[in-house]
Formats: structure tokens, C-alpha cells, sequence
């Protein structure tokens, strides 16, 4: 388009990535029916909220602080930080449906009620989330692209770095979980100039997972194949 934009407001923005994969199960389908618009952030929506007002998370989370997972696969991370840190609301995005169905049935299994969840690109919920209130973040075993000329497709990246920077408070935690080596050189060099913090003293610090960890579907896979894990922590200056 010429101006840039959709036709609801939204700026054009690339994707790259998968958003549907294999045909849902009726119970996934059902989940979504259900469950997802009484999950989402209304305000995300550009044809609901077109002024971009930021999103009201007290309203949202009751005055909890408030977490952010990017690109939550399955949600088997999401629901188990949810279960076990009731005193923070999670905000989880993620655009491949089927991805959101699973999390959906998980976040029914398990009685979690302290969970909103962006089926969509992360950066629309960066629109209209207010500066500085992020408490933590996550990153967890993100699209390789392992291609050279790929490489900017990546999150760590300055047109996410930045958003991301902005919307989380001083002090704020950013974990980087992934099993690619290239990746890894990618976030030292880039997730710094925005402002963070690299945690690390000693080797266990990058070779060994979170007290809080769980072991994703993404990560068992890594092992299986031979590869090895690295657990990033970053603290936003």
C-alpha cells in the first residue's frame, strides 16, 4: 500500500514466520471460540482502540506487576510462571495459532487466571503498552532464522530491542533462553546497545536454567539433536 498502512490504521509491517500450521483439534478450536477474546487485551486491536490509548493494565491485572513472554510457543513456560508467581500478571504473545490454542487448553487445565494473551505480533502490543511498565520479560528458544541474510528477522534486533527497552522498567529482567550459538553472539552484541545489562559472573550463569524454569518442547528438542542450551539474563540500565 502507498500510505504504508492498513486499511484499519495499523502501520504495513513484514511477518515472517508461520501463523497457522496443521488443521486444529475440535477441543482447540473450541478454546479459541471461547476462551481467546475474553483473554486478549482489547486495546491491542487496531479497529477497537485506533487512538493507540495505552492499555489499562491495573484494570487488566488488578495491580499486580505485570510480565511479558514473547513468542510463547505451546504456553507450557506461561502457565507454569502464571501457577507458580500469582502475584504477577503474565502477558503472553505469540502469532502462530495453533500455539494459542494449546496455550488456551493449558491455561483451562491448570485454573490460571492471571494471564492475557496477544495472539499477533508483538510490536502491536508494544503500541500501547505504557513506558516503564514491564517488570520482567521473556524470550524463550525464538525463531532461529539461521540464514546470514535472515539474521535481521531476529528478535534482538533494534526495531524490537528498542519497544521492548522502553516499555520495561529500570531494573527489569530480560531472559534469553536458546540453543543456537550464532544467536547467542547476536544477543550479546545487540541486547547491550539498547540500554541492558549482561548478568553473568561465571559459566553456570549462561550454562545453567532459571530457579523457576521449566523445560519447554522447544528445549527437549535442542537436546535430543545434541545441542546445547544457554540462559541469558539481562537487566534494563
Amino acid at each position: 500500500m502507498t500510505d504504508g498502512k492498513h486499511p484499519s490504521g495499523a502501520p504495513w509491517r513484514n511477518f515472517y514466520g508461520r501463523l497457522k500450521g496443521k488443521g486444529l483439534r475440535k477441543s482447540q478450536e473450541a478454546f479459541l471460540d471461547e476462551d481467546l477474546a475474553r483473554l486478549s487485551p482489547g486495546a491491542v486491536d487496531w479497529e477497537a482502540n485506533p487512538e493507540r490509548r495505552p492499555l489499562d493494565l491495573q484494570a487488566l491485572f488488578g495491580g499486580r506487576e505485570v510480565w511479558l513472554e514473547v513468542g510463547f510457543g505451546g504456553g507450557e513456560h506461561m502457565v507454569h510462571q502464571a501457577a507458580r508467581h500469582p502475584e504477577a500478571g503474565i502477558i503472553g504473545c505469540e502469532p502462530f495459532i495453533n500455539g494459542v490454542a494449546m496455550l488456551l487448553g493449558k491455561i483451562r487445565e491448570a485454573g490460571v487466571e492471571n494471564v492475557a494473551v496477544h495472539p499477533g505480533d508483538v510490536r502491536d502490543l508494544f503500541d500501547v503498552l505504557p513506558d516503564a511498565s514491564i517488570s520482567r520479560a521473556f524470550l524463550l528458544y525464538p525463531d532461529p532464522w539461521p540464514k546470514k541474510k535472515h539474521h535481521r528477522r531476529r528478535f534482538v534486533m533494534p526495531e524490537y530491542l528498542e519497544p521492548l527497552a522502553r516499555v520495561l522498567k529500570p531494573g527489569a529482567a530480560f531472559r534469553v533462553a536458546t540453543d543456537i550459538p550464532d544467536y547467542v553472539r547476536q544477543t550479546l552484541e545487540q541486547v547491550p546497545r539498547q540500554g541492558f545489562e549482561w548478568l553473568a559472573e561465571r559459566p553456570a550463569d549462561w550454562r545453567e536454567p532459571w530457579d523457576d524454569w521449566i523445560s519447554t518442547r522447544y528445549e527437549q528438542k535442542a537436546l535430543r539433536e545434541g545441542r546445547v542450551p544457554h540462559y541469558l539474563t539481562f537487566r534494563r540500565r
